[in-house]
């Protein structure tokens, strides 16, 4: 049942899925469907489209063996033993019904332009390395979440993903080198949080002054501010 209108909807409970070595279907051969399919490899999932035609790019990825095609239109029993079965076909009745017998076999679905049959929808999202930005409207408009997600682009740089880059890597050495010393983890503490004159070094492409600003200020000897 639709909500009252003025009352709000209960949100949608935010979640980042792994889906390294998971098998997920795409319903479909048009642009949005090689949008979708282009994210699933981007995450590492196995990717299957089941469409009589595809896009050209589609059509590559086929042909190249990052994807299975299935050439012929979406049949009963095609949505068995998937994790994820994202519909976008221009009938809304197979749409329909491959969001029905994908969710009766256990399937997480989302079905394009139909927020009402998804169980999940897609945001617009930002990449910068490590960093992953998120804007979702829960599918009532796309074009204010691109809108968004451009704005902050236009904000958040790729010095964004070096910063993780360094933080990581040296997270990862502090860890191991770490003698435990309430000293030395309260000043990791300290690391964690946002230090913006790192950024602007990187910003500046000084790479190599924002690694010894980031080990001095983790106490690492022979490193100067």
């Amino acid at each position: 049942m639709a909500p009252d209108a003025g009352i709000s909807p209960t949100p949608d409970y935010p979640v980042n899925l792994n889906l390294s070595g998971r098998r997920c279907l795409v319903v479909g051969g048009g642009t949005v469907a090689e949008r979708k399919a282009e994210a699933l490899l981007a995450a590492g999932a196995e990717v299957t489209v089941v469409s009589p035609e595809l896009t050209a790019q589609l059509a590559s990825w086929a042909e190249q063996g990052k994807l299975r095609h299935l050439a012929r239109e979406f049949r009963s029993g095609d949505a068995a033993g998937y994790r994820l079965v994202l519909c976008a076909t221009d009938s809304m009745g197979v749409n329909e019904q491959a969001a029905q017998e994908a969710r009766a076999s256990g399937a997480l679905v989302n079905v394009a332009d139909t927020p009402a049959l998804c169980d999940f929808t897609l945001p617009a999202r930002l990449q910068r390395g490590s960093l992953s930005i998120a804007v979702s409207t829960g599918g009532q408009s796309p074009a204010l979440a691109r809108e968004l997600r451009n704005e902050l682009a236009r904000r958040i740089g790729p010095e964004y993903a070096e910063y993780l880059e360094i933080v990581g890597r040296l997270r990862r050495e502090w860890r191991e080198s770490c003698d435990s010393s309430a000293e030395r983890c309260r000043r990791w503490d300290e690391l964690k949080g946002f230090d913006p004159e790192i950024l602007e070094l990187l910003r500046q492409g000084r790479r190599e002054e924002a690694e010894v600003r980031f080990r001095h200020g983790i106490g690492c000897p022979g490193t100067q501010p």
